[in-house]
C-alpha cells in the first residue's frame, strides 16, 4: 500500500474536506498517514446520495463489512468495501458534526464536517442543497454495548492504515478529516487524511 501505486493522491488537510469524482468500476482508498484520524465519507451521484440508514436496511448491519454494498437514499448501490487494512472499526451511526454539535459543546464557530462537505461539494461545483447525510465514518470506534448505550473511543488507526472503496456509480466523493477535538475520537489531536484514486486492472 503506498501512494506510489495510486493514480491520483489528494491530501485532505487536518479539519477540512475535499472530493474527488470517481468513475463507476474505479476504486479509491482513504489513508489514515499519522494514524488515529476519524474520516466522514459522502458519496453523491446526481440528486441521489449514499444513506447510512438505507445502508443498514439492506444489510442487516450496524457496521460496514468488506464485500458489502453501501446504498444510496434510493436503496441503489453507491459503493462497495473491497479492502480494509486497518483495524476494522467503522461507523454508520453517528451523524455528522456540525455547528449545532459544537454549540451544544460550548465551542460556537468550530469546524465542522457538515460545513466542510458544504464548502467543498461547492468548490467542485455540486449544488447539493438538501440536509446532510449521515457519513460513512472510516476509523471511527463508536461501540454499542449491551445496554445498547454508545462509547465514544479514539480511533484504532496506525500510520498508514487504509480503506478501500470500489464505485458502482459515477459519483463525486467527499472525504472530511474530522475537526473534532472536543470528544475524544481522534486520537493525539488532528491530523491529515489522503484520498488515493487507484489505477484500473488491465482486462
Amino acid at each position: 500500500m503506498g501512494a506510489s501505486t495510486a493514480r491520483k493522491c489528494v491530501e485532505v488537510p487536518a479539519g477540512t474536506g475535499r472530493a474527488v469524482h470517481v468513475t463507476a468500476g474505479e476504486r479509491f482508498r482513504v489513508v489514515d498517514p499519522a494514524g488515529g484520524q476519524v474520516g466522514d465519507v459522502f458519496a453523491f451521484a446526481g440528486a441521489e446520495h449514499h444513506s447510512a440508514a438505507h445502508t443498514r436496511a439492506a444489510t442487516s448491519r450496524l457496521f460496514p463489512a468488506v464485500g458489502e454494498h453501501f446504498v444510496t437514499d434510493r436503496r441503489r448501490p453507491i459503493l462497495t468495501l473491497v479492502e480494509d487494512t486497518s483495524p476494522g472499526q467503522h461507523d454508520m451511526l453517528i451523524a455528522a458534526c456540525d455547528p449545532e454539535r459544537y454549540a451544544a459543546l460550548g465551542a460556537p464557530g468550530h469546524r465542522s464536517c457538515a460545513e466542510n462537505l458544504r464548502e467543498t461539494l461547492a468548490a467542485v461545483g455540486h449544488d447539493y442543497t438538501g440536509p446532510t447525510p449521515q457519513p460513512i465514518n472510516v476509523f471511527m470506534r463508536i461501540p454499542v454495548d449491551g445496554d445498547g448505550r454508545l462509547r465514544w473511543l479514539s480511533a484504532p488507526t496506525a500510520p498508514g492504515d487504509a480503506i478501500t472503496f470500489e464505485a458502482v456509480l459515477d459519483c463525486v466523493v467527499v472525504v472530511s478529516a474530522c475537526p473534532q477535538d472536543i470528544v475524544g475520537i481522534n486520537a493525539g489531536g488532528l491530523s491529515p487524511l489522503a484520498i488515493e484514486i487507484l489505477p484500473r486492472n488491465p482486462s
